[in-house]
């Protein structure tokens, strides 16, 4: 494991948002083994944090998500993260080596928000495809949904409007809860310190208007009905078998 991956984790769990990072905890062991491990964040032979790169074209989410949302998101936005985490992490090592920590709670923080907005990220990009191969929730998923909400569609109107009320801006989340092993629905306004501790994110929407504002503009509800339309549900179920185990 690399010195900034080691440097990134001890961070976590007072600054970088618990509830994001504890699967890459639970996994360490096995991302080492497996880069394609369902949370992994890549890292350059530098240790440095990388962009990664979509699953599939820009385009193929049309036309519920419009290709231009799609290159600013992921090229900008998401690489604004990454950038920032790592320049957090260097200011860290910087601190550490004159033992000036006089601006060490300023790096923290950058550590928290950029940190959490890379790992959500990947997760999204990974949670969407083309709507021909959306799908619907199969097996050990189906089953799970059934018997926390009581049935998929009960949990598909919870998840859109516990989504569509997010304050601000945020995100809307499935996670498996393991001290009760049950899937919860979560809200995450400040994504990097307003999520509950402990659990593994399955599926997560990015309702910050960057995220839609191009073909929705204010019009939320209508974003989050095609954002369920790309949901690649295989991956949410494979999400959710890793981490029962």
């Amino acid at each position: 494991m690399s010195k900034n991956r080691r440097d990134f984790m001890k961070v976590g769990a007072a600054a970088v948002g618990a509830s994001m990072l504890t699967p890459y905890a639970g996994f360490a062991e096995r991302m080492d083994r497996d880069e394609r491990a369902l949370f992994s964040m890549a890292v350059n032979d530098a240790g440095e944090y990388t962009l990664p790169p979509l699953p599939y074209a820009y385009e193929a989410l049309e036309p519920h998500i419009d290709a231009q949302t799609m290159r600013l998101h992921h090229d900008i936005h998401h690489n604004g993260y990454v950038k920032g985490l790592n320049a957090a992490l260097k200011d860290m090592e910087q601190a550490r080596g004159s033992g000036d920590y006089g601006l060490i709670d300023r790096f923290a923080q950058k550590a928290a928000f950029h940190g959490s907005g890379h790992i959500l990220h990947t997760i999204f990009w990974q949670n969407m495809i083309n709507a021909d191969k959306s799908g619907s929730p199969k097996g050990m998923l189906k089953r799970q949904l059934e018997t926390d909400f009581g049935s998929v569609d009960a949990f598909m109107a919870q998840y859109k409007n516990t989504s569509a009320k997010v304050e601000g801006s945020g995100w809307g989340i499935l996670a498996w809860e393991p001290l009760g092993r049950r899937l919860v629905v979560l809200q995450a306004e400040k994504h990097q310190n307003l999520t509950q501790w402990g659990v593994a994110p399955l599926l997560v929407v990015d309702v910050w208007e960057h995220a839609y504002y191009l073909k929705y503009q204010n019009r939320r509800g209508e974003y989050l009905d095609n954002f369920m339309q790309v949901v690649n549900w295989e991956d949410v179920g494979n999400r959710l078998e890793a981490v029962m185990k």
